[in-house]
């Protein structure tokens, strides 16, 4: 009797095995295929960005909202979160992506000291150079704890501290477009001569093209991991590995 059970057991376990990496293999085989489309979509939109603001294209009259600049925001989101709800290889990839990557990336934002040099040039207006800049700072400075975290222990990503992190990383972002928009010069009374105009201009245009856009798909990638590993108890997927199945199906200790 003990050794039909242990017969049976042993079956199930190479069953499960075997599902373990056929599901294992999947996700690795859909990383595999859409890791160069987003490379080159990645470097393509740059490129483009680059191009438009060379041209000019970002440029508007003081007297009008920067309407180009929000269509160069806006696109590029409206893009991402299609490809996310409609591909599920897409899906696949934001949802397996390293997030210890995509936190370091965000201490890029130290940037924002640029917003406040400016300022006190007389480049930009103190109310959009302020929240922009001290909020990108404040993203930048705690980028690295974020990262240490999510290193020690995988499952920090479904912290509360994991997620409140990223939303004020996203609610800096929108501050700070927003914040430029009324700063842009069409409210003039409100500005007076000083504008976000240069915002327009490269380099600069590429903050608000480029790099804002996808700080935000980073900070949804890592609200979408959190949500995800919250529901099914598993560590995120921080670290690569030769055998996906370490990654996708440990638990959490």
């Amino acid at each position: 009797m003990n050794t039909k059970d242990e017969s049976n057991a042993s079956v199930k376990s190479v069953k499960e095995n075997s599902i373990h990496e056929n599901v294992a293999s999947e996700l690795n085989d859909h990383h595999s295929s859409v890791r160069p489309v987003v490379t080159v979509a990645l470097a393509l939109w740059l490129g483009l960005v680059f191009l438009l603001g060379a041209q000019g294209r970002f440029v508007r009259p003081t007297n009008s909202p920067p309407m180009p600049i929000f269509f160069g925001f806006a696109i590029p989101l409206v893009v991402f979160f299609a490809a996310y709800f409609r591909w599920s290889a897409f899906r696949a990839f934001v949802l397996g992506a390293d997030l210890r990557l995509a936190a370091a990336v965000q201490a890029r934002r130290f940037a924002g000291l640029g917003f406040l040099s400016l300022y006190a040039h007389g480049v930009l207006p103190g109310l959009f150079a302020f929240p922009a800049g001290l909020g990108d700072i404040a993203i930048a400075v705690s980028a690295p704890w974020i990262v240490l975290g999510l290193i020690r222990h995988p499952s920090f990503a479904t912290s509360r501290r994991y997620v409140i992190w990223n939303i004020m990383g996203i609610i800096d972002l929108v501050v700070a477009v927003s914040m430029g928009t009324i700063c842009s010069g069409f409210l003039h009374r409100l500005t007076g001569n000083v504008t976000t105009s240069p915002m327009s201009q490269l380099p600069l245009v590429l903050i608000p093209a480029y790099f804002v856009p996808l700080f935000i798909m980073l900070h949804f990638t890592a609200l979408s991991q959190a949500r995800r590993l919250a529901v099914s108890g598993k560590s995120a997927p921080c670290r690569p590995s030769r055998r996906p199945t370490d990654t996708v199906l440990q638990p959490v200790r």
